[in-house]
């Protein structure tokens, strides 16, 4: 499958012109929030996925052979579970409904054509009707809508928050709005399709021709070759519309994302605006004022429905929303969008997916995002140096060159778009991981996201059906058998887990506790990195420090990333932090935060301490 990111670049941001800049019968007591002290941090959960316990995991397998998880498995226990891994948000992957192959004609679905769906589940991001849910998700799929809204309740109940996606940039080839709030008309429903591109057409045409399905390549077969009537190599769809992707044919590519169509947002097919430009100085505004600059301006039709839909989920109680490809829409519509959205929640959490780092600052201050994905900088990063091709040294440079938005830019190591850190594709194990995870987790005041089953190891390794394995699928049903073994036929006690994969998880368990309840962790942040590697013998750019503080709290942070190496290394802290932390003392108690290991800082001058880590071993010590 063509991948997001290469069709954002060539695609999406040249075509659009828009690159401007390098709910349970007896309710429990609602638990309260926990009072941070420091990071948020969200679970990134494959809703679909999570409490599926069967393991037969045939490729291509149907709904009956394979199993599928449910609202219902988010049980009190398990939403307890995850929230004390140290979790304040959670992301419930693929809940808007999407297209799927599954027939719910009994409750007034229609079926959607096997020819455009991916896999035999289908895309969470081909989104066919945005104001329901999937009906896979629910016991009883007519009633999936109040499923859903009691999920909602379970979550906060347990202290918790939760994002749902939205998908601005595309929706499904067949979108039906059979759920539409009174007033609300569907996608395309007013459109002139004679016209490639009018203000208010939702989509964009290819006039006087008819949609082809594309070519297959290789051995592709749709539902893996089985039978159905509705696979027949044809999709009506007269006159075409662009593809999701940008795609302008009538007849998109394999790997375009032809599942999916365009949506319009009064931007020409010449990549000129067809609405009002946000003033330079709107950079440094608040969301109030953005919220006051559309209020009397004529915008696009889609800006409207796409607003309408993301304060429908907010007034549910939604407490945030993650943006599938925010970048390929212009940053004025986020700015009109996010900005009512805050002015309803100013509390609200929003994430988005933006690659391309020229693009940063203007999502976040004129787009009115919160937080983006560091991917591009962080992430690749700690990617190379997990696989032994990069060094420590770098990241200074990614962090400092962030230095503005550093609190803007969400870090991970795992989500459904990328490699499992255990797959053979990427490291083969997931101790591996652990360093970058110390380091991706504590070096900034940004939030932690981790994606489910990385805190147990899991490879990803399954041959769902459509696409490949090193990725857990999301187009296909299957069982995701390490995060299984944690489940544990419900559970969700872990009582299946191997010794090192419970071992995983107590580390994910020390670490993302250690970032919401210590303040250091949105405070200051110091590289040490290069005054160590010039002054101490045996340092080098497998290793990497930095020290975190605020007000009070002072915390050392040392990190081992050779897989095979240990290091004996005296780490010294400069003379100018030892003055500025006022260490008047000879000598200070350290504790790792951690593993509760002990040490000693000596002070003269500089600081400094003799620090022993073996192999993927880190240390988080905080100067008592």
């Amino acid at each position: 499958m063509f991948h997001k990111r290469i069709a954002s670049f060539l695609t999406g941001l040249i075509i659009l012109g828009i690159i401007t800049s390098c709910h349970d019968e007896e309710k429990s007591k609602v638990i309260p929030e926990k009072e941070l002290m420091g990071k948020k941090v969200v679970y990134q959960v494959f809703t679909r996925l999570f409490g599926n316990t069967n393991t037969t995991n045939k490729p291509w397998g149907t709904i009956e052979e394979n199993g599928v998880g449910k609202f219902n498995d988010f049980t009190e226990k398990a939403l307890k579970e995850i929230k004390d891994l140290g979790v304040t948000h959670i992301w419930y992957t693929g809940v808007p409904h999407h297209a799927v192959i599954n027939d719910y004609t009994a409750i007034g679905v229609s079926n959607d054509d096997p020819d455009v769906v991916k896999g035999r589940a289908g895309s969470p991001y081909a989104v066919k009707d945005y104001y329901n849910v999937n009906p896979d998700l629910a016991i009883n799929p007519a009633n999936r809508l109040e499923e859903f809204k009691a999920l909602i309740d379970r979550t906060h109940n347990t202290g918790l928050k939760l994002l749902i996606d939205i998908v601005p940039n595309h929706v499904a080839r067949k979108y039906e709005g059979k759920n539409n709030p009174e007033g609300v008309t569907d996608f395309g429903a007013d459109d002139d399709p004679s016209v490639e591109y009018a203000k208010n057409n939702n989509f964009y045409y290819v006039p006087g021709e008819n949609f082809e399905v594309p070519d297959w390549l290789n051995d592709y077969r749709v539902l893996g070759g089985d039978t159905n009537r509705l696979v027949d190599h044809k999709f009506k769809e007269s006159p075409a519309k662009w593809t999701g992707n940008g795609a302008r044919s009538a007849k998109p590519g394999f790997y375009d994302w032809y599942e999916t169509v365009k949506i319009n947002y009064g931007v020409r097919s010449d990549g000129t605006k067809d609405f009002d430009v946000l003033p330079d100085d709107f950079a440094s505004k608040s969301h109030e004022e953005h919220f006051n600059f559309w209020k009397d301006k004529e915008v696009p039709d889609s800006w409207i429905k796409f607003k309408d839909i993301a304060l429908y989920w907010t007034e549910m109680g939604v407490d945030g929303f993650r943006f599938d490809m925010a970048e390929m829409v212009p940053v004025e519509f986020w700015s009109y969008m996010n900005s009512a959205i805050k002015n309803k929640n100013s509390d609200a959490f929003l994430l988005a997916e933006v690659y391309n780092p020229a693009l940063y600052r203007e999502y976040i201050f004129k787009g009115k995002m919160d937080y983006l994905y560091d991917k591009v900088e962080l992430y690749d990063s700690l990617k190379h140096i997990m696989q032994g091709h990069g060094w420590t040294d770098h990241i200074y440079t990614v962090q400092n060159g962030l230095r503005d938005i550093e609190h803007n830019m969400l870090h991970f190591l795992e989500n459904h778009d990328e490699q499992r850190i255990a797959s053979p594709d990427f490291v083969g194990d997931a101790q591996i991981g652990k360093p970058a995870m110390v380091l991706s987790a504590t070096i900034s005041t940004s939030p932690t996201m981790i994606y489910f089953g990385q805190e147990v190891g899991e490879p990803g390794g399954e041959n769902a059906g459509f696409g490949q394995p090193t990725r857990t699928s999301i187009f296909d049903y299957i069982g995701v058998p390490h995060h299984q073994r944690w489940v544990n036929d419900k559970k969700f006690d872990g009582g299946q887990l191997s010794n090192e994969e419970a071992d995983l998880r107590d580390f994910y368990k020390r670490l993302l506790n250690v970032t919401i309840d210590h303040k250091a962790f949105m405070g200051e942040w110091r590289d040490i990195h290069y005054f160590n590697k010039e002054r101490t013998e045996g340092y080098d750019h497998r290793v990497y420090s930095y020290l975190r503080w605020k007000d009070d709290e002072k915390l050392l942070v040392v990190i081992n990333f050779d897989r095979d190496k240990s290091y004996d290394v005296n780490i010294k802290i400069p003379k100018d932090i030892v003055d500025l932390w006022k260490l008047t003392e000879s000598s200070y108690e350290l504790t790792d935060l951690l593993y509760q290991k002990k040490n000693t800082l000596a002070v003269d001058g500089i600081a400094n301490t003799n620090i022993s880590l073996k192999s993927l071993e880190s240390v988080v010590y905080k100067i008592e």
